[in-house]
């Protein structure tokens, strides 16, 4: 979803399930660590707000955002209900950018295809600094919010697929 016309961080409130007893496992990268940590602090204060215990998140950090794959499944494999990768990625000069965007891309959507547990992709993508901080608690919200969000109603859907 295209964020132009879209704020990250606006929900209707009354659809989200209560949390409470809700784990979740958070991997977050330490590159563009002003901007992961942004979102971090976004997806802890949203799941908190909506009724994760403090206790019950479960934050580990891993060096970059290509590592988020191994980091989420490793974290899978924990006693969480679902987990957050976090990270970002910034377009440089190189087709770095591309590489790391697509891969990790693919990872993750591969890991909710055999984990067992939804994993959400928290990863930002962007064409300068300026667009992630507006991503990440900026004039377009807080991905951080969306991705705590999402993770609280996948842990409701699996719960009632069941």
């Amino acid at each position: 979803m295209a964020t132009k016309n879209h704020n990250l961080s606006d929900y209707d409130i009354t659809s989200v399930p209560d949390a409470t007893g809700m784990k979740v496992g958070i991997v977050v990268s330490e590159w563009n660590d002003n901007i992961t940590g942004a979102l971090l602090q976004g997806a802890v204060t949203t799941l908190m707000k909506h009724g994760v215990a403090e206790t019950d998140i479960n934050v580990m950090t891993v060096p970059g955002s290509f590592e988020l794959i191994f980091g989420a499944t490793q974290m899978a494999k924990t006693e969480v209900d679902a987990v957050i990768a976090i990270g970002c990625v910034i377009r440089g000069d190189t087709p770095h950018f591309d590489y790391i965007c697509e891969g990790t891309t693919y990872g993750i959507a591969r890991l909710n295809q055999v984990q067992g547990k939804p994993v959400i992709y928290g990863l930002i993508t962007t064409n300068d600094m300026q667009q992630a901080i507006d991503r990440s608690g900026g004039k377009l919200g807080n991905k951080g919010d969306e991705c705590a969000v999402t993770a609280i109603k996948m842990i409701d859907f699996t719960r009632h697929i069941k």
